[in-house]
């Protein structure tokens, strides 16, 4: 099976459309400095954030991430001895299901 990344493609306008979509207004660009039209400036995207996501991301100084925790993951991944609780992803991959399902409402 072939896989087609051409632009005009699903996969390919997935894939590689943001590398062509970045392409085409700096070719429309010139286009139009030739044609010795002036080009209208891009307009914005106004972005609202929720009062919970402004407060989460002012709570300062958390960090997403625990970087000693994730390097003795690599450690324990790299030497072998990482095992897995498929117990533990399971009960949790089924309460985010429930979640999902309940709207959010636990």
């Amino acid at each position: 099976m072939k896989v087609d990344s051409s632009p005009d493609s699903y996969i390919g306008s997935v894939a590689g459309g943001p590398q062509k979509a970045a392409e085409k207004p700096a070719a429309s660009a010139e286009l139009a400095a030739a044609a010795g039209t002036p080009t209208a400036k891009p307009q914005g995207v106004t972005v609202t954030l929720s009062s919970s996501t402004v407060s989460a991301m002012g709570s300062g100084g958390s960090e997403v991430f625990n970087s000693e925790k994730v390097e003795a993951m690599k450690q324990a991944i790299a030497s072998g001895s990482f095992q897995v609780n498929a117990e533990a992803i399971a009960d949790k991959m089924l309460a985010n299901a429930a979640e999902m399902l309940n709207g959010g409402r636990a």
